[in-house]
């Protein structure tokens, strides 16, 4: 049975109390820390990556459907799932609009309670079902060369040459061999250019050159850092969700 890791956002404690100890109940769900608003939740997500969150659609600052918007743009591949918590039965509209699995009304009524895990377990064994295809990593013929606007100058660079690219105070930081290039292009960008190439998002910050990979270490909440064959031996690290398909690269 598949462990489900969840996480909570809710900012009155009694109700998230509640929840927790519904979910303890669970033999196979994991608690992450809770979150109380909607940036907590965001950093939350970005620290463990749940795979599902329950998440209350009123929340001091940030509104759940307008977090939840965040975080989907965050995920890697696959978002978590959403289950929105409200006492208005009204608010079920926003769960829709995000595509949540499902909503629970407060107070929480067990036998509901048990329906929503029942589609949580469904929509992740559906999941994970899919993960197993698997991949096909199109490659094309190596680039040249590239062109990198760093501000000042048109740098030339092989794509072969970078190991790795990370954005850093409002620019883009391309590690080669022997510099960093400084670049306004966002990662996004840079990835788009390298598209067909050997290049891999191992993160939502990270762009990594897959050739120059010397090995793939376990990290923690299923995270791994992969550590590169520069003189260095620069560690970089990989998001749980990124894991798998990295390994399902190399295996190709």
């Amino acid at each position: 049975m598949k462990n489900i890791h969840a996480l909570i956002a809710e900012d009155e404690q009694f109700t998230r109390e509640e929840l927790i100890d519904l979910l303890k109940k669970e033999q196979d769900v994991t608690t992450y820390p809770s979150a109380e608003n909607g940036q907590q939740l965001i950093d939350l997500y970005v620290e463990h990556e749940p795979d599902v969150i329950f998440l209350d659609v009123q929340m001091p600052g940030m509104a759940g459907v307008e977090a939840a918007k965040r975080i989907k743009e965050l995920s890697y591949i696959q978002p978590p799932l959403f289950v929105f918590t409200t006492a208005y039965d009204e608010y079920a509209i926003d769960a829709f609009e995000i595509e949540a699995v499902d909503y629970l009304l407060k107070p929480y009524d067990d036998t509901r309670f048990q329906k929503t895990m029942k589609r949580i377990r469904k929509q992740i064994a559906q999941l994970d079902t899919n993960e197993d295809k698997p991949l096909q990593l199109e490659v094309h013929s190596p680039a040249s060369k590239l062109l990198v606007d760093d501000g000042e100058r048109m740098v030339v660079l092989s794509p072969d040459s970078i190991y790795y690219a990370v954005p850093f105070k409002r620019m883009l930081e391309i590690h080669t061999k022997d510099e960093v290039i400084e670049s306004r292009m966002t990662l996004q960008e840079l990835e788009e250019k390298l598209h067909g190439l050997s290049f891999f998002r191992t993160h939502r910050s990270y762009l990594v050159n897959l050739n120059h990979v010397r090995e793939i270490t376990p990290w923690f909440n299923g995270s791994s850092n992969v550590t590169l064959n520069d003189k260095n031996g620069t560690s970089l690290p990989v998001s749980r969700s990124a894991r798998k398909v990295l390994l399902d690269v190399f295996k190709q």
